[in-house]
């Protein structure tokens, strides 16, 4: 593992966070990216890593982290993105939809397409975070849906295209995770409606069971491409179908 570096994005939160730091567990000398460079610079601080900031749909500050990250980067794991409200279509906040698909889509393709050639050349890897979301539609999540959907099929796209260079391109897939982030933003703050996501949920997943695959996945030798993993919480046998308590 000397000489590992990896860039995170979404890391002031969550799955982001906690896979900086299952990573620097791991041996990976790691960059923190995102909007909030407090945060960042605190978790840097914690696991003797970089902050970078970077806003994903921003194409001046993804250009300046591939700058500032470097020539060591071997592995890119686009966690930024999330998603705002759950409106039927016929409500639609187009807005949302925007940022949503700015960011999940157009901002992983674009931190993606910076580090790509030094990820070729290091015979690296890239690991998106996606979301049972891509797997089909459900009342109110058309927007968050469509996002991921549209994210999943650029890394099957990009597993086609790359087949020849030394690079692989893996997609971890989480469904019910519960982290202090998510659904207050999907929310605009709401906390108790944010609550109401997992009441009743016996044990939803949390932020470092995801972080956990990530760095499984990392760690497998290079000839080993993991396409998809699905990651659900025991209640959860669908995207649709959640086992709760009274």
């Amino acid at each position: 593992m000397r000489n590992q570096t990896a860039v995170v994005t979404g890391a002031s939160s969550g799955i982001g966070a906690a896979s900086a730091r299952r990573l620097a567990a791991e041996g990976f000398s790691v960059i923190c990216a995102a909007r909030r460079e407090d945060r960042i610079s605190a978790l840097a601080a914690e696991i003797g890593g970089r902050a970078i900031a970077c806003d994903v749909t921003n194409p001046a500050a993804v250009a300046r982290l591939a700058q500032e990250a470097g020539e060591d980067v071997t592995l890119l794991i686009n966690n930024a993105g999330g998603a705002i409200g759950l409106e039927p279509v016929a409500e639609a906040d187009l807005d949302a939809w925007q940022t949503m698909y700015a960011a999940n889509v157009i901002g992983a393709t674009a931190v993606t397409k910076a580090f790509l050639p030094t990820l070729i050349t290091n015979e690296g890897q890239v690991i998106f975070v996606t979301s049972t979301a891509a797997d089909g539609g459900y009342e109110g999540g058309a927007g968050y849906c469509g996002a991921k959907a549209a994210e999943r099929a650029v890394v099957g796209s990009m597993r086609l295209e790359l087949v020849d260079q030394p690079v692989r391109i893996a997609e971890v897939s989480p469904g019910m995770v519960r982290t202090e982030e998510f659904s207050l933003t999907r929310f605009g703050g709401d906390q108790a409606r944010a609550d109401q996501v997992y009441a009743g949920v016996d044990h939803p997943l949390v932020a470092e069971d995801i972080a956990d695959v990530i760095g499984w996945i990392a760690t497998r030798p290079p000839h080993v491409n993991i396409d998809r993993i699905t990651v659900r919480p025991r209640a959860q046998a669908a995207q649709h179908k959640v086992h709760r308590t009274a």
